[in-house]
């Protein structure tokens, strides 16, 4: 059975080492670990949701899951388990796979998560999400910890599909709505290619040029797609997930001294 742990190893051997995954480290390990990366934590999102025909539906937790076993494996950074239910409420019953949390039950869980390590001195959090639904709600759950915790912890979320201009360039080729598309199809070949099934022909246009309106995933695709991941390839896989890893390793790199640009008011 595959698990997020083997999906992080497909990340993590591509970067040559172990991630430091926080369900196998012992209580004793906790302190040395927070203090070698500066009270650097992360916490990869993912979701549980239809990804079309031909990819499967833990695709948003095996995305998240890889790129952060890389750029764990490269710094040591500690990895807290996938999220793996976010907000995907946008893709409605329409098909079969999906189970979603409310937005407000995705931010409140955040927070509550964050005060966990909060009292145990672990200062700087991010969240590396790889689902485009979760990332309205991760932005309001920031803004409320970084001002509940405004002078004791440092916190942030990114999106693996968006860690640099020329990544979200390709991710957005096909589809700036996408989903399920060439890119997430690339990945998949590589991550966990048993689980994909391409002899389906999935290929669906991005109906929401020009829409004045947000439209849920029933009323934009056949299949729910948007994209071409009939383009996909598991060589193209393997390099963009080494640039995807390559990409946070640098700003987890970043993460663990960066300071506020201004000190705290007296």
């Amino acid at each position: 059975m595959t698990t997020s742990a083997d999906w992080m190893a497909k990340g993590s051997e591509l970067a040559g080492s172990e991630p430091c995954r926080w369900e196998r480290l012992a209580e004793p390990q906790m302190a040395p670990i927070r203090d070698r990366v500066n009270g650097l934590v992360v916490l990869p999102v993912g979701a549980t949701e239809q990804h079309g025909p031909h990819l499967p539906v833990g695709t948003d937790n095996a995305i998240a899951a890889a790129v952060c076993g890389y750029a764990s494996a490269r710094t040591g950074v500690p990895l807290l388990p996938v999220l793996p239910f976010g907000v995907s409420v946008g893709h409605t019953t329409k098909w079969d796979g999906t189970v979603s949390l409310v937005h407000e039950t995705l931010a409140l869980a955040i927070r509550e998560l964050a005060q966990w390590l909060v009292t145990k001195g672990w200062t700087r959090l991010l969240l590396v999400n790889s689902h485009f639904g979760n990332d309205a709600t991760l932005r309001v759950a920031v803004d409320r910890l970084r001002t509940d915790f405004i002078h004791i912890l440092q916190i942030n979320t990114l999106n693996t599909y968006a860690l640099s201009p020329d990544i979200w360039a390709y991710f957005s080729s096909d589809a700036a709505d996408l989903h399920a598309n060439k890119a997430e199809t690339d990945l998949m070949l590589w991550i966990d290619p048993d689980a994909c099934d391409m002899k389906i022909d999935a290929d669906d246009p991005d109906r929401t040029v020009d829409t004045v309106f947000s439209y849920p995933v029933s009323r934009t695709s056949t299949n729910g797609v948007t994209g071409r991941p009939s383009e996909a390839s598991r060589q193209r896989g393997q390099s963009l997930l080494i640039e995807m890893g390559e990409a946070l390793t640098n700003l987890l790199i970043k993460a663990q001294t960066e300071r506020p640009p201004l000190a705290a008011s007296p």
